[in-house]
């Protein structure tokens, strides 16, 4: 397991998850923060799916890029924030499931870059498989830089 850079660190990710809009919009809750693992969760909804009535794409890719950056922000040193500056997602399968899982780990750690990976997985009457995996990379900035509150 990972060092935390603070006590606080499940404390902080919960924090700022509280305050994205948008993973209220499609249902998302932090299941677990562990230092450098996060995983969300979230409910299928009609109200997020693309024309073939499967869970739209650009969901599972904001959830997945959200998970890594709280991964990410598990291991980050107080005043310090992150940024997602490139991530690469692979839909293996349809998002098709009652409920969704992101479960992301940072795979290296560094002062200013962070590489993660996220593995995304539907459910259907408790049996998970896997439909997506992303790999991301997150930038440390400042909190109070004035691109992150």
């Amino acid at each position: 397991m990972q060092q935390p850079a603070t006590p606080d660190f499940a404390a902080r990710v919960k924090s700022s998850f509280d305050r994205q809009a948008f993973m209220t919009t499609v249902g998302a809750r932090l299941v677990s923060i562990e230092p450098g693992h996060v995983v969300i969760e979230w409910p299928f909804s009609e109200k997020l799916t693309q024309q073939h009535g499967f869970l739209h794409a650009g969901v599972i890719a904001a959830v997945a890029d959200s998970a890594c950056g709280y991964a990410a922000l598990t291991l980050m040193p107080e005043r310090v924030a992150v940024l997602a500056v490139e991530f690469k997602i692979n839909l293996i399968k349809p998002a098709k499931g009652e409920l969704f899982r992101a479960v992301a780990k940072v795979v290296r750690a560094g002062r200013t870059l962070s590489v993660c990976g996220a593995e995304v997985q539907a459910y259907v009457a408790g049996n998970g498989t896997t439909i997506a995996v992303m790999q991301g990379t997150m930038m440390a900035v400042p909190e109070k830089s004035g691109m992150v509150d």
